[in-house]
């Protein structure tokens, strides 16, 4: 199990209570240095002083699909985080996370809602998320001003299904124009006819669509 940003260890030593080793990642180098003083079992504490961004999760991996990831992710590096997690999905098991709501909302949205988005998408194919609870702003020091959320996603075996090249672009381009219709928002990707070959209305807007049907869009890029 590797936790990512332990800050002063609160969870840090629930989990040691639990664990024979735990590696930690934190980017803080003076609190990865004063981490093992906080905890009662130092001895099953492994810090790695880097950015989580930076970092070979897969060199933990003791077999294939072992490693379990938890941690308080920070807000600015939360999306950007995740998908360098999706780097190492052979050796990943499941993460556990702390975000801010609104990302988690995004994350585990169905189509045709608000909070459905790129986000989603590009998620959907590698991870089975859900949204476990709410975590008020009391629980943390100083309180922020936003909620958070605790989510469980859940790395598939195999891609939900199969990802063109042009997947992320095509994504990217509908949600860019996500008030326009498809033919308006992909007029860059590709034109009406290879939307109706895709088994689409080319007049219907991107956040109706299924995270594989923007596969069978991505498709029919040249």
């Amino acid at each position: 199990m590797v936790e990512i940003g332990p800050g002063l260890g609160a969870l840090t030593r629930l989990l040691l209570a639990r664990l024979e080793r735990l590696d930690v990642v934190e980017i803080d180098r003076e609190l990865a240095a004063s981490l093992a003083s906080r905890v009662e079992h130092p001895e099953r504490l492994v810090v790695h002083a880097t950015d989580a961004l930076d970092f070979d999760f897969g060199s933990l991996a003791t077999m294939p699909r072992s490693l379990r990831v938890v941690g308080n992710l920070p807000y600015n590096v939360s999306t950007p985080l995740l998908f360098h997690l999706l780097e190492f999905g052979d050796a990943i098991k499941d993460v556990y996370v702390m975000l801010q709501r609104e990302v988690v909302e995004r994350m585990t949205a169905r189509p045709g809602g608000k909070d459905y988005g790129r986000l989603t998408v590009m998620l959907a194919p590698w991870f089975e998320a859900r949204h476990l609870f709410d975590v008020g702003p009391g629980a943390f020091t100083p309180a922020p001003r936003v909620w958070s959320a605790v989510a469980r996603l859940v790395v598939r075996r195999e891609p939900a299904f199969a990802i063109p090249p042009a997947f992320a672009l095509t994504v990217s381009a509908a949600f860019s124009h996500r008030r326009k219709t498809l033919r308006n928002a992909l007029r860059s990707l590709m034109d009406a006819s290879q939307i109706v070959a895709a088994g689409i209305d080319p007049g219907v807007r991107p956040e109706t669509l299924t995270p594989a049907e923007f596969a069978k869009l991505a498709a029919q890029v040249p």
